[in-house]
């Protein structure tokens, strides 16, 4: 798979699900959030659901280990972070960014990723759910909804 980013636009504007959703009542509301990007900026955003065998599940982060590792050590890597579902316990949610599609594609054709390939399926009930989005921003933005005041 090659990751090709997108055309470059002039302001992007990212508008979280909920809002987008939501539409006009929030908007009314003045609640919607939204965040600038820094202008031309881009990353690769994605989040993949695993589902871990359940002799496996308590181990899951040793066993990714490895691969986490190297790949937080990829020099186009923003974060590579890894939570466990809180109503599954043999469910863990992988969130990733890489800061282009070079970054991205670098990713897929490293040394560790193949061998990820071949040492994580074992462990796995399931093959893993993605969503995998070229976005217009480079970092997390802070989430309005829930502004802790003070917090600038």
């Amino acid at each position: 798979m090659t990751l090709v980013p997108p055309p470059r636009l002039e302001t992007p504007l990212v508008v979280n699900r909920d809002s987008y959703l939501a539409g006009t009542r929030k908007r009314r509301a003045g609640i919607m959030s939204c965040s600038r990007a820094t202008k031309g900026a881009f990353m690769i955003f994605i989040t993949a659901k695993f589902l871990v065998l359940p002799q496996d599940a308590d181990s899951w982060p040793e066993i990714a280990g490895p691969f986490t590792r190297a790949t937080r050590g990829e020099p186009g890597c923003l974060w590579f972070d890894w939570s466990r579902s809180l109503d599954d316990p043999n469910e863990y949610v992988l969130i990733e960014a890489f800061r282009d599609g070079d970054a991205g594609a670098a990713h897929v054709q490293s040394a560790h990723f193949k061998e990820a390939q071949q040492t994580l399926p074992p462990h796995l009930a399931a093959t893993p759910k993605i969503v995998n989005f070229t976005i217009p921003q480079d970092d997390w933005s802070k989430l309005g909804e829930l502004a802790v005041p003070g917090d600038d």
